[in-house]
C-alpha cells in the first residue's frame, strides 16, 4: 500500500542554469571551475553497476539544517516575509547570467511529496497524466564528471556523494530542458552553495526567477494553472501520455484530443506598456481572452505576459489589445515550443 506525505523544506532542489550553447560540464567533489567557454564540477559517486548496493542513503534526511541562514548571508539577499529570498539586489545581472553565463536558485521553499510502499509507482501511475512505469532508476557512476551528462536527455539523471551525503545531478530544470538541477541534503547543500558561487556563479532570488518563468513561458499554480484552464490549453503536452491506460480524467483527456476539442491555448504576449494580470484580451473589440502574467522584460522598455487566446482567433505574430490600450504582439515562448504532443504508440 502507498503513502504520501509532504516534506516540505526537506531537501534542497538547486536549479543551476547555462543557456550558452558551447558551454560544458564537469564536477571536482563540490568544486565548479568557470571560464568563459568552459566550467567544471566533478562528484564523487557511486559503482556503474545498478545492483551494488549504493554507499550512502537516498532515503529523505531529517531537516537538521535551515539553509535559509546560508543563503541570506550571501552579499544584497533580502528574505521576504515567508522565508524567501526576494532579491540579491542583482536582479539584472541574474537574468542576464542565464543567458551569457551560469544562474544558480535556491529553491528550498518547494515542496516535495513523498509516496512509499511497494506500490508507490502504481500509485502515482493511476493518478496523473504522465507514465510513471517507464521511467528507469538514475544510473550509477564512479568518479563520473557531469561533462558526461551534456546532451544528454532531459531528466537524466544520477546519484553522487559529498562526504557521505547524497547529492542527485539532472539534466534540466523545471521551466527548460537545459542546466542541470542539484538534489541534496541541507546538511549538504551549504557547501555546496558557496562552493558554486565562489567558482563566478550568479545568485538568483525570487523576484528574477518568477521573471525568467514569464519570459521561458512556463504556466504557475494560480497564475496559468487554476480550475479555469485544463491541461492541454496549457501547452503541457510532455505531462500526458495517451498509451498508459485509465487515471482520472483520462477520458476527458483523450476526447479532447480526438475531436480537437481545445478552445484556447497559452501564449506569450509582448506589450507594449505593463498590463495587470486578468485583464482581458481583445481582438476587432471582441473578447478572446484573458491575460495571467506580466513582467518587465530584459530590456528597460520591453513588457511580456503570458495568457489564455482562443485558438481560432489568433496565431503566432497577430495583434491583439490588453486591456483598454495595451497593444500586444502573440509570440511562440520556449518552454511551450518545446512541449511535444503525445502520439498513441508512445509509452512516455
Amino acid at each position: 500500500m502507498a503513502r504520501v506525505t509532504c516534506d516540505c523544506l526537506l531537501v534542497n532542489p538547486w536549479r543551476l542554469y547555462s543557456y550558452h550553447p558551447h558551454q560544458s560540464f564537469a564536477v571536482p567533489l563540490v568544486t565548479l571551475t568557470q571560464t568563459k567557454k568552459q566550467q567544471k564540477l566533478t562528484l564523487f559517486s557511486s559503482s556503474k553497476t545498478r545492483t551494488r548496493a549504493l554507499p550512502f542513503d537516498l532515503s529523505p534526511p531529517p531537516i537538521d539544517h535551515d539553509l535559509l541562514d546560508t543563503v541570506a548571508a550571501t552579499a544584497g539577499a533580502k528574505v521576504s516575509d515567508d522565508g524567501i529570498i526576494e532579491t540579491f539586489d542583482n536582479d539584472d545581472q541574474a537574468l542576464d547570467a542565464v543567458y551569457n553565463g551560469v544562474a544558480v536558485v535556491d529553491l528550498s521553499h518547494f515542496c516535495r511529496i513523498r509516496v512509499s510502499g511497494e506500490d508507490r509507482i502504481q500509485f502515482l501511475h493511476n493518478q496523473s497524466t504522465a507514465n510513471f512505469e517507464c521511467l528507469d532508476e538514475g544510473q550509477l557512476m564512479e568518479e563520473l564528471n557531469l561533462g558526461d551528462l551534456v546532451g544528454q536527455p532531459y531528466g537524466t539523471h544520477q546519484h553522487f556523494s559529498v562526504n557521505g551525503m547524497p547529492v542527485t545531478v539532472g539534466v534540466g530544470n523545471v521551466i527548460s530542458e537545459k542546466g542541470f538541477s542539484l538534489l541534496m541534503s541541507p546538511a549538504a547543500a551549504g557547501s555546496v552553495w558557496k562552493t558554486i558561487l565562489s567558482q563566478g556563479a550568479t545568485p538568483m532570488g525570487s523576484n528574477a526567477w518568477e521573471k525568467l518563468r514569464i519570459l521561458q513561458g512556463k504556466p504557475a499554480p494560480q497564475k496559468e494553472l487554476t480550475n479555469e484552464y485544463n491541461v492541454l490549453e496549457a501547452g503541457l503536452w510532455n505531462a500526458i501520455s495517451l498509451s498508459k491506460g485509465c487515471y482520472k480524467g483520462q477520458e476527458t483527456i483523450s476526447r479532447l484530443i480526438t475531436y480537437d476539442g481545445v478552445k484556447q491555448r497559452l501564449w506569450g504576449i509582448s506589450l507594449s506598456a505593463p498590463a495587470e494580470p486578468g485583464s482581458i484580451i481583445t481582438v476587432g473589440g471582441k473578447k478572446v481572452g484573458k491575460l495571467t502574467s506580466c513582467t518587465s522584460g530584459r530590456k528597460e522598455s520591453e513588457y511580456f505576459g503570458l495568457g489564455y487566446i482562443k485558438r481560432q482567433n489568433v496565431s503566432e505574430g497577430d495583434t491583439v489589445m490588453v486591456g483598454d490600450a495595451i497593444t500586444g504582439t502573440v509570440v511562440e515562448v520556449p518552454f511551450l515550443a518545446g512541449q511535444r504532443p503525445p502520439s498513441r504508440s508512445s509509452s512516455s
